[in-house]
């Protein structure tokens, strides 16, 4: 579907004012009718207020699309009936950009843990190439804010499984989900849902469009119902393993984001990427704040950041060492996560959690290693071992399992509380 000027004049209602709801709202205001909806009216300030419909206007509206916004529970809000009685109007930004702009080269990249890395690295790859190349989506640049481009532009966009779950016209030369393990259940209520949702930058393709997936049963039987036009390749972990022994980049030696890598080696087969720069790129990476960070290092420690963290799936893959782990953690826990680490590595781990679900953790964890308990952030790190005569390697991992928003604004807010805290707690 294009939204080109003889489908200009139309009426949109902006649901939510944050990033994206703003940028929607930019870029459609010139030649349609917009009108803005938040919840938090205090979002609202004096510039955009003449625009703003009151609740009971709004439901007695008729309007052409309904951008929503992607933190907006469809079933928490102030007006959930009437969205739910108009969702054949629901768009998002990425419809708006794909709708003006469908020859556009897009590369999509989902999943549940590392996106953001993955589609920081293939920006950099591509920008490497000599690649006129943007950044979008989920990673906090808004799409509809993208200025100057052309049909030779190439997007990486992040998409979110909230963001992908309202879409509706949005379309991508490629897709790649990277992994998949429970989150966000408290919203998409059960597995079947969260997948469907990823499975929407599939679902769009056509036949000269490519779908690199992880290789997982529940997507396998998920597909069998749809009508899959592109090419869908499902990738086994180890498919690329050869090219282990050329990484010097010690934040892609563990699994999990060894796995993503993966998902960008074969991508390049497609987009004809140069091997030796794609390598050199990643070998001079360097990882996103509060993801998997290396905030300190010496002979015998190493402590991490790693506060984007909100599930212990993403948490896992950096247990699995024979090295001790001191590993901070709490938070808001998320609905059906599970811990599926092997026992072998519990002899080398303890926990010190923290946070409102703090007991819930408790009872994961009490029959297999030590457990310390606490409050807060800061009281945690007060209990842990001081390390100045340390004589064998340990790690002290900053990996929550869990969303921030029992006592921080978000992970970055918490991220930053971590490195205020181990300068201050936990000297070194």
């Amino acid at each position: 579907m294009k939204l080109k000027n003889d489908n200009l004049n139309k009426k949109f209602l902006i649901y939510g004012f944050g990033k994206s709801g703003i940028s929607s709202f930019k870029y459609l205001k010139k030649k349609n009718k917009c009108f803005i909806f938040d919840d938090d009216k205090k979002k609202l300030n004096n510039k955009f207020k003449k625009f703003f419909i009151s609740k009971s206007k709004l439901i007695h509206n008729h309007f052409d699309y309904i951008v929503m916004s992607p933190g907006i529970n469809i079933n928490r809000c102030q007006v959930s009936n009437y969205l739910k009685n108009n969702q054949n109007k629901i768009i998002t930004d990425l419809d708006i950009f794909y709708m003006f702009n469908p020859e556009v080269l897009t590369v999509t990249i989902t999943g549940t843990n590392g996106k953001s890395t993955t589609s920081k690295l293939l920006y950099d790859v591509l920008k490497n190439h000599d690649c006129d190349v943007r950044l979008t989506g989920n990673i906090g640049n808004p799409i509809l804010e993208q200025k100057k481009f052309s049909k030779k532009t190439i997007f990486v966009v992040e998409a979110s499984s909230y963001q992908l779950a309202y879409s509706k016209y949005f379309k991508s030369k490629f897709s790649l989900i990277i992994n998949i393990s429970p989150d966000h259940l408290e919203r998409h209520k059960t597995m079947r849902n969260y997948i469907l949702s990823k499975l929407k930058c599939v679902t769009k393709q056509n036949e000269n469009d490519i779908a690199i997936l992880t290789n997982n049963n529940l997507i396998k039987n998920l597909l069998k119902s749809k009508r899959i036009k592109s090419k869908i390749i499902f990738l086994s972990k180890n498919k690329y393993a050869h090219l282990k022994n050329k990484l010097i980049n010690s934040n892609f030696i563990s699994s999990v984001n060894f796995q993503n890598l993966n998902f960008l080696f074969e991508l390049s087969k497609y987009m004809k990427l140069d091997l030796k720069i794609m390598l050199k790129t990643i070998n001079n990476f360097k990882p996103l704040k509060y993801r998997q960070e290396v905030i300190y290092t010496s002979k015998y420690l190493k402590i991490i950041n790693d506060s984007k963290s909100t599930t212990l799936s993403s948490t896992i893959p950096f247990l699995e060492t024979n090295e001790k782990i001191f590993w901070i953690l709490g938070g808001l826990f998320k609905k059906g996560d599970k811990f599926n680490l092997n026992k072998k590595y519990y002899k080398n781990l303890e926990a010190y959690v923290y946070g409102k679900d703090r007991y819930i953790f408790y009872k994961l964890f009490k029959n297999k290693f030590k457990v310390t308990l606490s409050k807060d952030l800061k009281n945690t790190l007060k209990l842990i071992p001081k390390f100045k005569n340390v004589k064998s390697k340990v790690t002290v991992l900053f990996s929550p399992s869990a969303a921030s928003f029992d006592q921080y604004k978000n992970f970055e807010d918490r991220g930053r509380k971590f490195n205020m805290l181990i300068k201050r707690y936990l000297p070194v």
